[in-house]
């Protein structure tokens, strides 16, 4: 199993990317070794291709990654659908780890476990690049922020880097959650280069 599971500090890495290529992330630890790869799941149709190319909403269109080892043993999918009001992680054989749901778009979102018990919260920034994952009580068990790579980068690719610190211990699946979370937002929020 990938050390991914008990990590504290992940960097999690959006490589530079054409239009039509699909979504990739890379997941390492604080010394840069990589501990998961994730990559876009299902081919794209014409029309999404194009959604790509010509400027549109395409953190909109629905989207997602299966997140692996470097050897190619499948951990997680993280499953964005259509819109932007639910994410859903869960494990290769389809077994649901827990849920996004937004509350309040690109401000608030709430985490629920697979029976759909509230566990916690992401609230983000006005910037869209602090992300604070708490639990069911409030307390704050981990930190996303997003990397600023400069104005180039930021306009033109859908190059993002992020940071994540999580404050052990916090319990299953919750932690599977937070070490998530630079994903999910990335799909929700960023995708798209298009001020929304």
């Amino acid at each position: 199993m990938s050390d991914f599971f008990g990590a504290s500090v992940l960097r999690v890495e959006q490589p530079r990317r054409g239009p039509f290529a699909r979504s990739k992330y890379k997941v390492m630890d604080r010394d840069g070794t990589v501990l998961a790869l994730a990559d876009e799941t299902g081919a794209r149709g014409r029309t999404e291709t194009l959604r790509t190319v010509f400027p549109g909403k395409s953190e909109l269109d629905a989207r997602a990654v299966l997140l692996s080892t470097p050897d190619g043993e499948p951990l997680l999918i993280v499953d964005k659908e259509r819109g932007r009001m639910l994410t859903a992680v869960r494990r290769p054989e389809g077994e649901l780890v827990g849920t996004i749901r937004t509350e309040r778009v690109g401000r608030l979102y709430r985490l629920y476990d697979g029976d759909d018990k509230r566990i916690g919260e992401i609230a983000v920034d006005v910037a869209r690049s602090n992300f604070v994952v708490s639990d069911g009580e409030g307390n704050r068990v981990a930190r996303v922020r997003k990397k600023w790579a400069g104005l180039a980068t930021h306009l033109l690719t859908t190059a993002d880097k992020y940071d994540v610190e999580i404050h052990d211990p916090v319990p299953e699946p919750l932690r599977t959650l937070a070490a998530t979370t630079a994903i999910a937002m990335d799909m929700t929020l960023h995708e798209s280069k298009d001020i929304t």
